[in-house]
């Protein structure tokens, strides 16, 4: 007998309260992941003297987890459909505590890089499983509103990766800390395994055999919409992913003249702001679409707003501190309407593989610009500048390249319009 506050809604619809649960559950879970993600910011200046990092290694060290998660997006996309988000996170969780725990007692570079890496694979179901669910367990509507509040905890796993854990690391070291998180994952397992739901049969047939005939993700990168929003996933989303965890702390440090303490302070600052945007996308997203406001077009008209903030941070150097990147991390918000767009756009059998192939466009954006920056603000020693200005040129490079993606992105955007238009012309 089927445990009714298990059991999901006709139509593969949950009840509002296993609804509710269902998110909470998955909530916390991303709330860890991202607290990992972002830590590498915080932890950047114990680890560069503890073990001689430079900024290239750094960039190598952040960039590594989003590797890991590169690694694994086109399969899990295909065992997220067809095995269901339960089966396919209690699984990756097991890499993450394993990761953590690689990371406790790492004594050198690489075997830091390995433990991120694995890390990155273990977490990399965090949000695409819950995004994947939601697809076929909420209506249109509240996916978007629950895609921001996912979102929105991430934001608050990364504010608890900053004032929190810089608290925390005079008495547990990082060591410590990496320990604690791997039993927090321990715990989380538990939890996931007992509350949500398994994947349920329940899709239309005509829906399994068109699943069953194209189970690959061919036609995923030929669709239009998906291509569309490549541009702006790989750089503008993956570039706010970049600064948000790792570069916008080492530029308050060697550019802006901040202490690590008020380093951190100013991290805290900039995850609460984006905190507080994701909130509201949650509470807006609704609204905008009963309105027809299509998230392509907020994407158009709102995402020049980081391109002005990123051009101003490169020309002011010093005097550009937390304040302007956290405006520029609000502004790049806009870009996460991307995701739950394009699992939209498509079918929901293929919602996995949607997902995940662009998160696999998004984090392998992450990993290139937070090791390219690092690497760019080495390259331009040979010019012989000071370092506030070889970050300075380096995050000049990015900001060209984030008005190049939006540029790729504008000639999509408008095709599409045109074509909609066309379409429901009499």
């Amino acid at each position: 007998m089927t445990d009714p506050v298990h059991a999901p809604h006709s139509k593969g619809l949950l009840s509002p309260r296993l609804a509710v649960t269902v998110f909470l559950v998955f909530a916390g879970t991303y709330f860890l992941s991202a607290l990992v993600r972002a830590i590498t910011a915080t932890l950047s200046p114990t680890l560069s003297a503890e073990l001689a990092l430079t900024p290239s290694d750094l960039g190598l060290l952040a960039g590594g987890y989003f590797f890991g998660f590169a690694l694994t997006q086109l399969p899990m996309g295909r065992w997220l459909d067809r095995h269901g988000p339960k089966r396919v996170v209690l699984a990756f969780l097991a890499l993450a505590v394993a990761g953590c725990a690689a990371f406790a007692l790492a004594d050198n570079f690489g075997g830091l890089l390995f433990a991120r890496v694995l890390t990155g694979m273990g977490l990399s179901a965090c949000l695409m499983a819950p995004l994947t669910g939601f697809r076929r367990w909420l209506r249109p509507s509240v996916q978007l509103r629950a895609n921001s509040w996912m979102l929105m905890t991430g934001s608050m796993g990364m504010v608890a990766s900053t004032l929190p854990v810089q608290w925390l690391l005079p008495v547990m070291g990082w060591r410590g800390l990496f320990w604690a998180l791997a039993l927090l994952f321990v715990l989380a397992i538990a939890v996931l395994a007992w509350s949500v739901p398994a994947w349920t049969r329940e899709a239309p047939a005509a829906a399994a055999a068109e699943g069953a005939a194209d189970s690959g993700y061919a036609h995923i990168w030929r669709h239009p919409y998906f291509r569309t929003m490549v541009p702006v996933g790989f750089i503008n989303y993956g570039g706010m992913v970049a600064v948000q965890a790792l570069w916008a702390g080492p530029w308050m440090v060697n550019v802006a003249g901040y202490t690590p303490d008020q380093a951190a302070t100013g991290l805290f600052a900039i995850n609460l702001s984006m905190l507080l945007a994701f909130w509201t996308w949650g509470v807006v997203n609704p609204h905008l679409a009963r309105r027809g406001i299509r998230p392509e077009t907020l994407i158009g008209w709102g995402l020049p707003i980081s391109l002005v903030v990123i051009v101003a941070i490169a020309w002011l150097g010093p005097r550009a501190g937390w304040g302007l990147w956290a405006l520029f991390c609000v502004g790049s918000t806009f870009v996460s309407l991307s995701q739950p767009a394009v699992a939209l756009a498509l079918p929901p059998q293929a919602a996995g593989r949607a997902l995940s192939a662009y998160n696999l466009v998004i984090f392998a954006g992450v990993f290139v610009l937070q090791w390219g920056i690092g690497l760019a603000i080495d390259a331009l020693s040979v010019f012989g500048w000071s370092e506030p200005d070889r970050y300075r040129g380096a995050v000049g490079l990015f900001a060209l390249c984030c008005v190049a993606a939006y540029a790729a992105f504008w000639r999509g955007w408008r095709r599409i319009e045109r074509d909609r238009t066309a379409t429901l012309r009499p």
